[in-house]
């Protein structure tokens, strides 16, 4: 480990310096720094300095900390902590800024965006390239660059002139001209008085540029007041037209400030509205209620097979309105619930030539469930799921639109979002809705955008869409977050600090960020969600074992029905309305397809009985004996179709009927008639005549049929997307940073000098197998440490520091550095060995 009293030279030495908590907090909030392990630190440092890397890591800070590396990458570098204090709070100070910049710098430091003391603070120069000024990319300080960089293409002799015009001594060279300019642009008083001088016109033109962008343009033969600026250096021409203010000048007129409005701390989550938690709790748990019916109802829609699959994957848009239609919600809603569906495993595609949406046999257990786990299963999905229903309709990289159920609709940082949303709500008091507008600025904060700012940014878009899908699924009620939706986060205790809100007042650790709170790990979550069941569970409405009939040919449920009794019911009548309570309509239509899945008139009537709570109404008892006397009087069967029936009367009339034309019907004998179509038509040609025919099997039996038949195979629910490596377990960052010291151990020990060359850095030694064994077989007599390259088998190649033990058969036995253990190596996968120094 490196001298901590020794100044670091480069990111890999301020690496080295580090402590393993450290290297950790790094891998942690840098993942893709771990995929693969490097090496040796230095591997590290280069691979944190890529542009991939540093953009990701960029793209994750909270406002305040990126102001701060902005205004780093304006600054000198390496740059004082005094000058960074400057740039942020201005010539005037900021409490507010002082006291947060230690936080912000800490994030940097921990990220190794920063490293350096603080008396040398240095940006990673990747990070500096694409946050410095530059005309191809505008810095977000507004700021352009410096007198030296602007005047870098302009003669020496220009630059005299301009030393001249400033009432500056003029010097035998362009360097310390401009050094001589650059110091009278940073003295605030000499530069005041020459501002001063200026007209209003030449003044009013700097202030436009002031805050950016810092670019202007002039014509050939400029005004006075532009020529003034011009030759004084206060604008800089750059190119033919153009001119920019720089660096230096904008900094003395903003005060000393790089940014216009500094933002140190998070906005607050601003309450909208408070409610009882009683009230709360139970409108979401009526919403929880609904949820499950609405899941529920769209997939006994599909039961016997559901819309078909478009060619490119999906549900076609004529589709998605049926299915809106039937569940009547909006088209966005009814998206929505599909999505979620699919994405809990309840109905996928059955894969058949014809392909179609159908429910899964997950379905079916999912339905013996608790209505309380079913819930919180589908809430569970929802949490984790990558696939977002509220961009379908919206058009893909290559102008296509996306469908619902259809590919393109991941977005992989929705479950971050909707937990980090669904955590600001917990940090609020109990019973508070926020304002939408407030939880999106704190968004917006904690991961700003970086180039111009848009309102429909599509984190935005995914916490307004949590919002409304956490009110839909009862995990909020009233806007407010629910008893078991707080359960649902893990945050039925005291709120953590990740949790709560940070205000003004806030102290908070040096290495705490307040950003996207990480989500539950998934044993985590499935114990949350089973304790947001458990307080949910007495929440929801008991199911009904009875109905109320009425003389009208309805039935009235008063509230949820038990499963039998629903499915029942459903069979045997129609649903007219739904509501707080649902009526049911019997008709010739609904008795006769109850009496197709195989009940006797005698069975309904038993089955009403038993269920009314009123007494049941004589018009229902004669629907059901008149239909049930008619019902199987006609038999059709395949013939390829026919009609048998004991009553030559009835298919006299069938005969003279004209509506019996389309079906093509001739007596084979005097109870027989057949006709040329299949039986299905044949049974709707008839009911449409107003008959009440019953189909039958080969054998003349009369078949029942049933609903609920079609299921897909086993599928399982589709796998999120995720956004970016997963963040490393403390197991594998444990073993991680083992590994990255040993091997940078290995890969900085001092080496015995031979008359070989040295291998250059990170090269692994060679040596022929001669040498190799010698020298190993050596080390086993004298207790020696070696450095040896190593390949293993797959291909890769490392170093290794290891002390030999023993040396037979091929195989070396030895105490590995790298793995803290002890281990065998063939020597024929050993590329070369080297001996350590003396002093080593």
């Amino acid at each position: 480990m490196s001298n901590p009293a020794v100044p670091p030279r480069s990111l890999a030495e301020a690496l080295r310096a580090r402590d393993d908590a450290s290297l950790a907090a790094l891998l942690r909030a840098r993942p893709d720094l771990i995929t693969p392990v490097p090496t040796d630190l230095t591997q590290l440092a280069t691979r944190a300095g890529t542009r991939a890397s540093v953009v990701r890591a960029l793209e994750r800070l909270d406002r305040f900390a990126l102001q701060t590396a902005e205004a780093l990458a304006v600054a000198a570098d390496p740059a004082p902590y005094e000058e960074l204090r400057a740039l942020l709070t201005g010539d005037g100070g900021d409490p507010a800024v002082s006291a947060a910049l230690p936080r912000a710098l800490a994030t940097l430091r921990e990220q190794a965006l920063v490293w350096g003391d603080d008396d040398r603070l240095r940006l990673v120069r990747t990070a500096r390239e694409l946050l410095a000024p530059s005309p191809q990319h505008p810095s977000p300080t507004g700021l352009g660059p410096t007198v030296q960089e602007a005047t870098a293409g302009m003669s020496p002799g220009r630059i005299q002139d301009i030393v001249t015009a400033t009432g500056l001594g003029s010097t035998h060279d362009a360097v310390s001209a401009l050094a001589s300019l650059t110091a009278l642009f940073t003295d605030r008083k000499r530069m005041s008085a020459l501002l001063a001088e200026l007209s209003e016109e030449s003044r009013e033109v700097l202030t436009r540029l002031v805050w950016g962008p810092p670019y202007g343009q002039v014509t050939a033969d400029p005004a006075a007041h532009l020529r003034r600026l011009l030759d004084l250096g206060l604008l800089v021409p750059t190119a033919p037209g153009t001119v920019v203010l720089p660096r230096e000048v904008a900094l003395h007129l903003r005060g000393g400030r790089a940014h216009r409005a500094v933002e140190p701390l998070p906005p607050a989550v601003e309450p909208a509205a408070t409610h009882r938690p009683q009230v709360v709790d139970a409108t979401a748990a009526g919403q929880a209620y609904t949820a499950l019916a609405t899941v529920e109802e769209l997939l006994k829609d599909w039961d016997e097979g559901g819309p078909a699959v478009l060619r490119a994957g999906g549900l076609s848009v004529r589709d998605l309105k049926r299915t809106a239609i039937a569940l009547d919600v909006a088209e966005p809603v009814a998206a929505f619930w599909v999505e979620l569906a699919y994405a809990a495993g309840l109905l996928a595609s059955d894969g058949e030539a014809d392909e179609r949406y159908a429910a899964t046999p997950a379905h079916d257990e999912w339905l013996e469930q608790p209505a309380a786990q079913r819930w919180a299963r589908l809430v569970e999905a929802w949490l984790t799921a990558t696939r977002v229903s509220g961009v379908v309709g919206g058009r893909d990289a290559k102008e296509r639109t996306l469908s619902t159920l259809g590919p393109g609709l991941d977005r992989s940082a929705a479950p971050e979002v909707r937990h980090r949303v669904l955590t600001l709500l917990a940090g609020l008091p109990e019973g508070a809705s926020p304002s939408k507008e407030s939880v999106l600025a704190r968004l917006r904060w904690e991961r700003p955008l970086r180039g111009p700012q848009r309102e429909d940014d599509l984190r935005s878009r995914l916490a307004e869409w949590t919002l409304a899908e956490a009110e839909l699924l009862g995990v909020t009620g009233r806007g407010a977050l629910s008893g078991h939706g707080r359960a649902l986060l893990g945050a039925t205790g005291p709120k953590s600090p990740a949790q709560a809100p940070v205000g003004p007042g806030d102290k908070l650790p040096v290495h705490h960020r307040p950003t996207l709170a990480e989500p539950l790990s998934p044993a985590e979550q499935a114990t949350a969600s089973a304790a947001a069941a458990r307080l949910l569970a007495p929440l929801l409405p008991e199911p009904l074992d009875h109905v109320l009939l009425q003389a009208d040919l309805t039935a009235v449920a008063p509230g949820p029905l038990q499963r039998s009794l629903a499915e029942v019911l459903d069979v045997l009548a129609d649903v007219e309305s739904k509501g707080g309570a649902t009526v049911y309509r019997f008709t010739p239509g609904s008795v006769r397809r109850a009496l197709d899945a195989g009940q006797s008139a005698s069975d309904l009537h038993a089955f009403l009985a038993a269920h009314a709570r009123t007494p049941v109404p004589q018009p229902l008892t004669y629907l059901i004996d008149d239909v049930a006397r008619r019902h199987g009087h006609l038999r059709v069967g395949a013939a390829s179709a026919y009609v048998r029936c004991d009553d030559e009367a009835i298919l006299n009339e069938i005969l003279a009927d004209k509506r019996a034309a389309g079906l093509r019907l001739r007596r084979l004998a005097p109870t027989v008639l057949a006709a040329q179509t299949d039986p299905a038509s044949l049974l709707d040609g008839l009911r449409a005549m107003g008959f009440a025919p019953a189909a039958e099997s080969a054998e003349g039996d009369v078949l029942i049929t049933r609903a609920h038949a079609h299921r897909t195979p086993p599928r399982t629910a589709p796998e999120p997307v995720p956004d970016g490596p997963p963040i490393p377990d403390a197991t594998l960052l444990s073993a991680a940073i083992r590994a990255i010291r040993a091997g940078d151990l290995a890969s900085t020990t001092p080496r015995r000098q031979t008359d070989r060359p040295p291998p250059a850095t990170g090269e692994l030694p060679r040596t022929n197998s001669a040498e190799t064994l010698a020298t190993m077989q050596a080390a086993v007599l004298t207790g020696e440490a070696l450095w040896i390259g190593y390949v293993n088998a797959e291909g890769a190649a490392s170093q290794r520091l290891i002390a030999p033990v023993r040396v037979e058969g091929g195989f070396v036995t030895a105490y590995d550095h790298t793995a803290d253990e002890v281990r065998t190596y063939p020597l024929h996968r050993v590329t070369g060995v080297a001996e350590l120094a003396d002093e080593a």
